[in-house]
């Protein structure tokens, strides 16, 4: 018989994952450097079949694997939230942002801004240079507007497997 849940399709065309895969992402959420043996007690599988689906979550982009650290540990005192309206087409500012190592997401949105962009840098010095000199100066941003992190009450990544 079929799976139905593992085999159909999203409206957005990419594959629903079932719930014994969420269960093993949920498992990873809380512990990235959880044994697979543990996974599978938890979830009902085999240590083999869960690094299976492990990895077929990973080669299909559903999930990553990766070391979260608090900014403020490693340096990085300074956190804003920038929204930034353009003039023209939105994919090439957005690629180009997309290249700053101090951004760490992209979004282009439906709103008062066309992008907001998350950045995370050393001090105030730092932030000022990244906004005034390297984003307002990028071909067809025509303003910003900036949000300066005062202090960080919640960062979860639950949210795949609610």
């Amino acid at each position: 018989m079929r799976n139905v849940a593992r085999d159909s399709k999203k409206p957005n065309g990419s594959a629903s994952i079932d719930a014994v895969s969420l269960a093993i992402i949920e498992q990873l959420q809380e512990d990235g450097r959880r044994p697979y043996a543990a996974i599978g007690k938890a979830v009902g599988l085999s240590e083999a079949a869960v690094r299976q689906r492990v990895q077929k979550l990973l080669d299909q982009g559903a999930m990553q694997i990766v070391a979260v650290t608090d900014p403020l540990t490693v340096g990085l005192r300074r956190q804003a939230m920038v929204g930034i309206n353009v003039e023209g087409d939105l994919e090439p500012v957005a690629d180009a942002l997309a290249e700053l190592n101090e951004v760490e997401y992209v979004v282009i949105t439906a709103g008062s801004f066309d992008l907001i962009v998350e950045i995370v840098c050393e001090d105030d010095e730092h932030l000022l240079e990244m906004i005034n000199k390297r984003i307002r100066t990028l071909p067809g941003v025509r303003s910003t507007e900036s949000f300066v992190y005062l202090k960080l009450r919640k960062q979860t990544y639950t949210w795949g497997t609610r």
